[in-house]
């Protein structure tokens, strides 16, 4: 099972169901994956995702990997790249996969440039920081590309357009 922990600053526009979202793109992601197997699972696969503001972001980004600035997202995993593969097999009751963190001005610059909603431009973070907490990056082009795909997939399923059509490669 995954439970997604969702913490939100008053910041972030207030109507919009951001728990149903964070926890429909996590779930969406993790399915995509090798661990999608983990929502079968008897233990609880826990994500936490944090909607705040550009200098809590910027203030994390320079603490944990010595950035001063803000960024759209920052992905915190809790397991191990090559211990993922171990999880399934654990007799916990709870896994802490990690923590995705989302700076609210900064999606909102970048979803206004790319004239989407930010509902969308948020959907599309969390499923790309659910990708960085198993394992998946983007340092080199084949690593780069797979991911994309990754997303790309996940979006559809999602009703959401394929966001590197037009994109400038910004995202973290």
């Amino acid at each position: 099972m995954l439970d997604v922990a969702l913490s939100i600053e008053p910041a972030w526009p207030e109507g919009i169901d951001w728990d149903a979202i964070a926890t429909r793109a996590a779930t969406a992601a993790l399915t995509a994956t090798a661990q999608g197997a983990w929502i079968d699972q008897p233990f609880t696969a826990e994500i936490s995702v944090r909607l705040t503001d550009d200098a809590e972001v910027q203030a994390l980004n320079r603490d944990y990997r010595h950035k001063d600035k803000p960024t759209n997202v920052l992905s915190f995993p809790m397991i191990a790249p090559d211990l993922l593969d171990a999880v399934a097999n654990t007799d916990d009751s709870e896994v802490l996969v990690g923590d995705i963190v989302l700076a609210r001005e900064t999606c909102a610059a970048e979803a206004a440039a790319k004239g989407i909603s930010l509902r969308d431009h948020a959907t599309h973070l969390i499923v790309h920081g659910t990708l960085h907490l198993l394992g998946y990056d983007h340092q080199d082009r084949a690593e780069a590309e797979a991911m994309e795909q990754i997303e790309r997939d996940v979006l559809a399923t999602l009703g959401i357009a394929d966001p590197y059509r037009h994109d400038d490669k910004d995202e973290d």
